[in-house]
C-alpha cells in the first residue's frame, strides 16, 4: 500500500490504500518504514508524505482486530513509534500533506513531519473517546504544547474535530490551502528545500528539536548555531550558496 518515487532530490512517499482511507496495519507500517529507509539510502534531499484518495490516513486499520486479544501495546510501541521516529529523524527536510481524515496514526505522521500543509477541509482531532481508547501517536504532546491543557482536554473529551483551516489558525500546523491546491503547494515547498542547503537545514532541524524538547535555551541554541555555521563553512552547499548570494547582491553594492 506504500509507494515511493524520487525526482530531482525529492522523495515522494504515498499511502495508497484509498479504499480504507489509508488506514495502516502492521504490514502497511512495515512498508512505510522500508520506504523511509529507502529514501534516505538513495540520498533524498527532501521528503514529501501524502495519502491517495479521500483521506491522508484515518489511523489504524482495525478490520478484523479482536479487542479482547489485541496486542495494542505491541502495535503502538513496536510498530507505530519506530516509524514515527524514523520520519522525525529523516536526514533531510520532510513535508506532509494532510487532507480528509488525519486521525490516530495519521495524526502522528503529521506530528513527526517537519512541515505540514493541510487542506482547508481536512479533519484533525481525537475521536478515540468513541472507541473507549486513549489518544495515541503523540497527540497529547501536540495538543498541550500548542493549544494548552484546557483546549487539549476539550478536544479529547468531546471528540470534536478541527478543520484544516482551524488547525492552522490554532497553531497546530504550518499552512492550509484549498483541497485542490495543497499537494501542488507542498510539492513546490519540498522542491525548494531540496534545491537548498540540506546540511544547513538538517542542522536547523536538530536545533529546533533540542529547543522543543527543552534540552537547550537561548544561549545554548546560539552556541549550537555558531558551531553549526562553522562546521558548514567548507561544504559545497555553503560555498556555492555564499557565492550565489554575493553575485545576486553585487549590483546593490555597486550602487553605494
Amino acid at each position: 500500500m506504500i509507494r515511493m518515487s524520487l525526482d530531482d532530490g525529492v522523495a515522494e512517499v504515498v499511502l495508497d490504500a484509498p479504499g480504507r482511507l489509508n488506514a495502516l496495519d502492521e504490514s502497511g507500517l512495515d512498508e512505510l518504514d522500508d520506504a523511509l529507509t529507502g529514501a534516505a539510502a538513495e540520498g533524498a534531499r527532501a521528503l514529501l508524505l501524502r495519502g491517495e484518495g479521500k483521506a491522508f490516513c484515518a489511523g489504524r486499520d482495525i478490520a478484523g482486530v479482536d479487542p479482547t486479544t489485541d496486542d495494542v501495546l505491541g502495535f503502538l510501541a513496536g510498530r507505530v513509534e519506530p516509524v514515527l521516529r524514523r520520519l522525525a529523524h529523516f536526514p533531510a527536510p520532510t513535508f506532509a500533506v494532510g487532507h480528509g481524515a488525519c486521525l490516530g496514526v495519521g495524526l502522528g505522521l503529521l506530528i513527526a513531519a517537519d512541515v505540514v500543509y493541510l487542506a482547508d477541509d481536512a479533519k484533525v482531532g481525537s475521536p478515540f473517546g468513541r472507541l473507549g481508547a486513549v489518544l495515541d501517536s503523540g497527540g497529547h504532546a501536540l495538543f498541550v504544547e500548542r493549544l494548552g491543557a484546557h483546549r487539549a482536554l476539550d478536544l479529547i473529551y468531546t471528540g470534536d474535530l478541527l478543520s484544516g483551516a482551524e488547525a492552522v489558525r490554532s497553531g497546530l500546523f504550518s499552512r492550509s490551502f484549498p483541497a485542490d491546491e495543497v499537494v501542488a503547494a507542498t510539492r513546490e515547498a519540498a522542491r525548494r528545500a531540496a534545491s537548498g542547503p540540506t546540511t544547513a537545514f538538517t542542522t536547523s532541524k536538530e536545533i529546533v528539536a533540542e529547543i522543543r524538547d527543552g534540552r537547550i535555551g537561548l544561549w545554548a541554541a546560539m552556541e549550537r548555531e555558531n558551531q553549526g555555521q562553522a562546521a558548514l563553512r567548507d561544504t559545497a552547499d555553503y560555498v556555492e550558496g555564499f557565492a550565489a548570494f554575493q553575485e545576486k547582491r553585487r549590483p546593490e553594492f555597486r550602487g553605494r
